[in-house]
């Protein structure tokens, strides 16, 4: 009996331990931002070993142990004590060239009065599929995929794919059109979009920007576009579509094609664009950086976002952060925000398309962006916390 007992003890025990290690990993996050590194790595829970620059590319990375002693993940600890950022809210016409072709819809073929089914369908291909490659070729543009069908129309060409991260081959022998006598592979793609966002901070001794506060998404298939390459230049407000219930309002901007580029686009990632500036770009409201201010440094309540409703000029406009969200990993919906500007109100109804990216500002600090509206509610919507953003455009301890 008494063997018994400990025995049960001890399984006890171990499920005890176990549940702990469990919620102790799930509640570490992959990347932490901290203003006070020495305080932060002094915690008596958790340890934090940094990890030898030898076996880490990244020179922030620690290893967190629980009690010192059992190993739980590798996370990065990155000291923001000195992150200035000009903040933005200015509109910014994007262009960006994919990597690649993105398959946007698979189509049947006419073939001699009779319908078959789409190759690339057969083949395994579907919507929202990257073509890098046909027989070794790169594809940069989406004229590229018929050319190179159609200087070998009757071979079996194969055609390297990527798709989530992942790359494949597939064999696919095209069929010969009756519309216009050219072999298809039968499918739709996309090789670049333009638009106009908002841009968030411009970071000075880096040269790197940061704008939207959430991903570009293609329009057919909701994926998150893979990019080759982008820019983005000045942009004008013309006019607004105001926002109702039910109906998300519009910014509705411009810019010339040959507008003098203002910097590169390198990554499109879920907290938004980024890249690196050809020049200071500081608007004309806010001439001097503020420092970010940390998620647990924001508090509910009364805040302001800086955007632009027409023309160049952006404004400061009230808001009310009506709840904050814990959040470990990136996420655009980390704040939910009300406007309460009476003037922004009356000429917007609230948050609308295009202000995306508009910055937050609460304390004399940047501590995030707009990103989203409430399609019911248009005076609501999210805001995205600016550490990451901040670790998505690559400026920590630059």
């Amino acid at each position: 009996m008494k063997k018994k007992s400990i025995y049960n003890f001890i399984i006890m025990l171990l499920l005890l331990v176990v549940c702990a290690v469990s919620s102790a990993y799930e509640l570490l996050p992959d990347n932490v931002h901290t203003k006070n590194l020495d305080s932060f790595l002094q915690n008596k829970i958790i340890k934090y070993e940094k990890v030898n620059a030898k076996e880490a590319n990244d020179n922030n990375l620690y290893d967190a142990k629980l009690l010192g002693v059992l190993s739980l993940k590798k996370v990065n600890i990155n000291s923001v004590s000195k992150v200035e950022l000009y903040p933005g809210g200015t509109p910014v016409g994007i262009k960006l060239k994919t990597k690649g072709a993105l398959v946007v819809a698979l189509t049947d073929i006419n073939d001699n009065a009779v319908v078959k089914k789409s190759p690339a369908a057969t083949a395994g291909i579907v919507v929202g599929d990257c073509i890098l490659e046909i027989d070794g070729k790169k594809i940069s543009v989406a004229t590229d995929i018929s050319k190179t069908i159609n200087e070998n129309p009757k071979r079996v060409h194969r055609i390297l794919i990527e798709r989530k991260g992942k790359k494949n081959l597939k064999n696919i022998k095209p069929i010969k059109s009756e519309s216009d006598g050219k072999y298809k592979i039968g499918m739709w793609v996309r090789d670049s979009t333009a638009g106009v966002g908002t841009l968030t901070f411009y970071h000075d001794s880096s040269k790197k920007f940061g704008a939207l506060g959430h991903p570009i998404t293609d329009v057919d298939t909701g994926e998150i576009m893979k990019i080759e390459n982008g820019e983005i230049v000045n942009s004008n407000i013309l006019s607004v579509k105001k926002g109702m219930r039910g109906a998300p309002g519009e910014l509705r901007g411009i810019f010339n094609e040959n507008s003098k580029s203002l910097g590169q686009i390198k990554s499109n990632t879920i907290c938004g664009i980024f890249g690196e500036s050809n020049a200071k770009i500081i608007n004309p409201i806010s001439s001097k950086p503020l420092p970010i201010g940390l998620k647990d440094e924001i508090e509910v309540g009364k805040a302001q976002i800086i955007t632009t409703i027409k023309g160049k000029k952006p404004a400061f406009y009230d808001i009310q952060i009506e709840k904050l969200l814990d959040q470990n990993v990136a996420n655009g919906k980390s704040m939910l925000i009300r406007v309460t500007d009476e003037k922004l109100l009356k000429e917007t109804g609230g948050i609308v398309q295009g202000m995306s990216g508009s910055p937050i500002i609460q304390n004399n600090k940047i501590i995030g962006a707009v990103t989203h509206v409430l399609v019911n509610k248009p005076d609501v919507g999210y805001g995205i916390y600016i550490e990451w953003m901040i670790n998505d455009a690559e400026i920590l301890n630059k």
